[in-house]
């Protein structure tokens, strides 16, 4: 098994730390969360856009994840 990189690392951070607020911000479960940001595409736009992403504000990710997650046939809003 090979390690993750530093930036690997970063990223999986970050997405952990996005799951939470946003599951925070729907008063969701954290695997509740992680479920429907993965079924609707959340999870894909915090690791293509992660170099610009992480430098806003949580809830800045949190509403990018909201629409990606709508746009994708989300209900959560």
């Amino acid at each position: 098994m090979t390690e993750l990189s530093i930036l690997q690392k970063r990223v999986v951070s970050y997405i952990v730390a996005c799951v939470s607020e946003f599951a925070e911000r729907y008063n969701l479960d954290t695997y509740s969360a992680y479920v429907y940001l993965r079924d609707y595409k959340g999870i894909e736009y915090l690791v293509e856009f992660y170099d610009v992403l992480h430098t806003m504000s949580f809830g800045d990710a949190v509403d990018g994840m909201t629409d990606v997650c709508r746009n994708n046939g989300g209900m959560i809003s």
